[in-house]
């Protein structure tokens, strides 16, 4: 009698980790359930210094009114309910935060196996450089856009400021994570060049298509006054040009 065929290994890395797709489904489910308890217990932790939360998200338009010498703030316009509508996002606010390195590792553990070895390598820096770059666009519309554009908004026209919380909240926080989108750029170029989309010459030779890009989308994001678009204009092309040196370093792209 012929002996039994042995099973043919795996071409490669990635074959080796291939599953049927339920397998796949219920590890996104398990992976969910964790990330969604972290940010359960990341709110109720956070439901403790809701106040130091909202005290940190409303100190720009504190301060502006304060500069401005113009009496006003924030106040609960909407419903009566809005006061703890209020406090449960500020509850949220830093769930999210406290929870996102495990949302982050469980994300990291669902993509991994599907990277060839070589591709692994790069996800640690990615995944840190995207943190700080978020960060770091978040900050800029938290420390350098609000403390401008405020006082400007508040003095175009004579009028008492009466704000609701509601609406401030929800407006900041559309901003933050806008700022903190946009300066992703470097990453998502980042995967363009691996892809072998695009490379360093590519991008530079169409910088001029890329500065009336970014006003366009800067015009968007912020409010309809040029000063808000200008001050996100500025720091999105500095990482245009980042980004031309770093699909210099990794692109694939071939050319003739």
């Amino acid at each position: 009698m012929s002996a039994r065929p042995e099973p043919e290994p795996p071409a490669n890395e990635v074959d080796a980790y291939r599953m049927p797709l339920l397998d796949h489904l219920r590890e996104l489910r398990n992976r969910m359930m964790w990330s969604f308890g972290a940010l359960f217990a990341g709110t109720l932790v956070s439901m403790a210094f809701a106040t130091e939360i909202l005290d940190f998200v409303r100190a720009p338009v504190d301060q502006a009114l304060l500069a401005q010498g113009i009496d006003g703030g924030l106040s609960i316009v909407g419903s009566p309910f809005e006061g703890v509508t209020v406090w449960l996002n500020a509850a949220m606010i830093g769930g999210v935060t406290l929870a996102s390195p495990v949302i982050a590792w469980h994300v990291w553990g669902f993509v991994a196996p599907g990277l060839y070895n070589t591709e692994k390598r790069f996800v640690g820096p990615l995944a840190m450089s995207s943190t700080i770059l978020f960060l770091m666009g978040a900050g800029f519309a938290y420390y350098v856009l609000f403390p401008i554009a405020f006082p400007f908004f508040f003095t175009v026209v004579d009028a008492n400021v009466s704000l609701s919380f509601q609406g401030y909240l929800s407006a900041v926080l559309k901003m933050l994570v806008a700022f903190g989108v946009c300066f992703q750029l470097p990453v998502a170029v980042f995967f363009l060049a691996r892809l072998g989309l695009v490379d360093g010459r590519d991008l530079w030779e169409s910088f001029r298509y890329a500065i009336v890009a970014i006003f366009v989308v800067a015009a968007i994001i912020t409010p309809p006054d040029v000063l808000s678009q200008t001050l996100l204009a500025i720091p999105l092309l500095v990482l245009y040009f980042v980004s031309i040196a770093v699909a210099a370093l990794v692109t694939t792209k071939k050319r003739e």
